[in-house]
């Protein structure tokens, strides 16, 4: 062999390699889709993409180096969350995570065979997500959002912190399969606090806007906002609505209080976003969704706003001070 040949022959080789190095990779590359409840824009669905990113980084996983992960928002509206489940099956990947009811709704009803992660869900048995907690079956498994047993402890603690109140407006999406489920222990508290319950459905802003007005005419009156996926794309609006009406408030998690809202019971809801990237990898990893059990809440948070406290002016009991987990002045 000549030595021209010879060069031209490594050369040739030299950038062929590449070419098969990236071969290879494609090979070994792993597709996830994301289909978030929330809007791109919202700080807190933004929050709850990173805390799974994060994890999934933890387990070895990159996005563009070993995975790549597809990622929409549904924004609450439920045309989109329909058209951006469709989008995401078109694409093949091997593992969908969903945040909310609503995108495991749409995600289920575009196919039926790809696996598919939760978060923030609750109720999973009862919307017809999986057959059992302990063993899902099918292709769904996940981490939950709630108990319904919550409802009732909102009620229990908004008579705490305000035990003047005799009317509490229950703002809930009544097109939510797990509103019944929340309104039934709520009412169940209610028959022993002495509390009327007065439902308000929050399909839009203006619902929510007449709803509250016509509820804050009386005297001695409350708010408990149910979990849904509409209340948290509504939240300022809700929590203006509160404010303005000088009624005290109880929320389903953190992130209303942070905005201004009075006070909130439960889950952290960035936590399973996080637990759900250790699914994810099992799932690429070659275990069955419906063999992995559905998880509960590892930790309930109570949160207080002393500002909005104040601009209502309420004294927050020392017995509710001592258990808060975080106090915002």
């Amino acid at each position: 062999m000549t030595r021209r040949a010879f060069i031209t022959l490594i050369c040739g080789a030299a950038a062929a390699w590449p070419l098969a190095a990236r071969a290879q990779q494609g090979e070994r590359m792993r597709r996830i889709g994301v289909l978030m409840s929330l809007a791109a824009n919202d700080a807190q669905g933004q929050a709850r993409l990173a805390a799974f990113l994060q994890g999934l980084q933890q387990l070895g996983w990159i996005d563009g180096r070993d995975v790549r992960i597809d990622t929409r928002w549904g924004a609450g509206d439920a045309d989109r969350t329909r058209r951006y489940a469709a989008e995401l099956v078109a694409l093949a990947p091997d593992v969908i995570l969903a945040t909310g009811s609503p995108p495991v709704v749409a995600l289920q009803q575009a196919i039926r065979s790809a696996a598919i992660v939760f978060a923030d869900v609750g109720d999973p048995v009862g919307q017809g997500f999986v057959e059992t907690l302990a063993r899902p079956g099918g292709n769904t498994t996940g981490f939950m959002l709630f108990e319904y047993a919550m409802g009732g402890k909102w009620l229990e603690l908004l008579k705490e912190i305000a035990p003047g109140v005799t009317r509490a407006a229950m703002l809930r999406d009544t097109a939510a399969t797990v509103a019944g489920g929340q309104l039934g222990a709520i009412q169940a508290a209610a028959a022993s606090l002495g509390v009327e319950l007065g439902p308000v459905g929050m399909r839009d802003a203006g619902e929510i806007e007449r709803g509250i007005s016509t509820f804050a005419r009386s005297a001695n009156g409350g708010l408990i906002v149910t979990a849904s996926t509409l209340a948290f794309v509504h939240r300022e609006r809700i929590i203006t609505c509160a404010a303005r009406y000088k009624l005290p408030a109880v929320y389903f998690v953190r992130g209303f209080v942070v905005g201004g809202g009075l006070i909130a019971y439960g889950p952290n809801q960035i936590d399973p976003c996080r637990r759900a990237a250790g699914y994810v990898d099992r799932i690429l990893r070659g275990e069955k969704p419906g063999d992995l059990p559905v998880q509960a809440p590892t930790k309930y948070e109570l949160v207080i706003n002393l500002k909005t406290a104040r601009a209502l002016g309420l004294e927050i009991p020392p017995t509710v001070l001592a258990r808060a987990d975080e106090v915002i002045e």
